[in-house]
């Protein structure tokens, strides 16, 4: 059930036997020529409200505003500082807390959001935040590995616009049905967790906006396999995680 569509009375009447929740965090940064603007968060979001169904847990509101700097040379990508993003996450988590929220389960669609969530993590008691990619579960991995493997690359990910293809709508590939340029060992490592540096420079290497991803791979099949199988994953997890504090 999503939070913001409870009473407060319903949320009350929740903790007095939870303390379990799930927050979505993602972005707001283009996706290619056929990925919406919102992908991360609309992925993160789809996947831990099917989780929180699956569990019967709450799901906050998603953080789709988070930094996404690198690509500021893409008209639509709206992208905040980490210091920002950072107090935003803060205070968001102890809000949460201070109600009684005490297990908050964090489910991420946005490589640059990983390090100042896991520093901000580190403010709060140990083992009370947990921060997982939806993509981080084997059978979701096993699922990108057989469709799309080394064609996932980094970002407009085939995966992720299949699971926005199934939860929203089907764009023509444009330019993203010629093959994209394979990314090599040194660029991954490289760009690992978003670094993907300036803008200017971001756009130039990559100018249709994917990075290494053959993002016409997608088919919106594809997005309710890996819907599916990240939120089956995830729900197993929050189940264990949150019954630690019972």
């Amino acid at each position: 059930m999503r939070l913001d569509l409870c009473s407060w009375y319903e949320v009350e009447t929740y903790l007095a036997e939870h303390t379990g929740i799930f927050l979505p965090v993602g972005s707001t940064e283009q996706h290619g020529p056929m990925g919406l603007i919102g992908t991360d968060a609309l992925c993160s979001g789809a996947i831990a409200e099917r989780a929180a169904d699956m569990a019967g847990s709450l799901v906050a509101p998603p953080i789709a505003y988070t930094p996404a700097p690198f690509n500021m040379g893409f008209p639509g990508t709206v992208s905040v500082s980490e210091p920002v993003f950072a107090q935003m996450f803060q205070e968001i988590l102890a809000s949460l807390q201070n109600h009684g929220f005490s297990r908050i389960f964090v489910v991420n669609g946005h490589g640059a959001n990983l390090a100042p969530m896991h520093r901000v993590a580190q403010n709060f008691a140990a083992g009370s935040v947990r921060i997982r990619n939806w993509w981080d579960p084997g059978p979701v991995n096993e699922i990108r590995q057989e469709l799309y493997g080394d064609w996932e690359g980094l970002h407009a990910t085939p995966s992720e616009i299949a699971i926005t293809q199934a939860l929203y709508r089907v764009l023509p590939p444009g330019e993203a049905a010629e093959v994209p340029r394979k990314l090599i060992p040194a660029e991954i490592a490289e760009r690992a967790g978003d670094r993907h540096g300036s803008p200017d420079r971001h756009r130039r290497e990559f100018p249709d906006g994917r990075v290494g991803s053959h993002s016409a791979l997608a088919r919106p099949d594809h997005g309710e396999r890996l819907l599916l199988a990240a939120a089956d994953a995830l729900s197993q997890e929050f189940r264990l995680f949150a019954s630690e504090t019972r």
